[in-house]
């Protein structure tokens, strides 16, 4: 459809630039496959693709998940771990559904993206990091902002390259592509050879 295609076009410039890029759209609408094909093609792509879906850890684990942790920094830290900022050194970032984020993981971050330095959990030390991130929500971040609960300094500093994908129903004429596609994919793991649609 012209909506994927003019998306598809600036693949390439969002490729080559090292800025932060805000991927929006709905659940379902393939944030994740445009972020890893972003980093597929960017000077990044030999050094790893970390995905954090900020949706499914609590508060406290997030932080623990994103800056590590050293040991004896909490009751269960038996030992010291390394987080994903590290983890994802002069690779890519795709933190999925940011909006989760609480305001004070959000001020950490902000502080990661302006300064490219972060401390582990309990941990006196400054770390470096070297990370592209792509960020992804489903959800209004200025509405957000406005509502208080997003920082509006984190919003800004997200929104370099906003791209919205938009939903099938936008889009209706890729559904018969994307049948096809699946149906391929299906037949080939099930053995099965059916030839379409009735």
């Amino acid at each position: 459809s012209p909506k994927m295609q003019r998306i598809m076009s600036v693949l390439p410039e969002f490729s080559k630039s090292d800025a932060t890029i805000l991927v929006l759209g709905e659940s379902g609408t393939g944030k994740e496959l445009f972020a890893g094909a972003i980093h597929v093609q960017s000077s990044r792509a030999a050094n790893r693709y970390v995905i954090l879906d900020c949706s499914t850890l609590s508060s406290s684990l997030l932080e623990s998940e994103l800056f590590g942790h050293v040991k004896g920094a909490f009751t269960d830290a038996t030992h010291d771990k390394q987080g994903i900022f590290g983890v994802a050194n002069h690779g890519t970032l795709f933190l999925d559904e940011l909006s989760n984020l609480n305001l004070e993981i959000q001020s950490k971050l902000l502080r990661v993206m302006e300064s490219r330095e972060y401390k582990p959990v309990g941990d006196s030390r400054t770390l470096k990091t070297d990370v592209r991130i792509i960020a992804a929500t489903n959800r209004d971040l200025s509405v957000l902002v406005a509502e208080g609960s997003f920082r509006e300094d984190l919003f800004y500093r997200l929104n370099v390259f906003p791209i919205r994908i938009p939903p099938l129903r936008e889009r209706k004429e890729d559904i018969p592509r994307l049948a096809y596609h699946f149906l391929r994919l299906f037949c080939k793991e099930t053995g099965k050879k059916i030839e379409g649609f009735s």
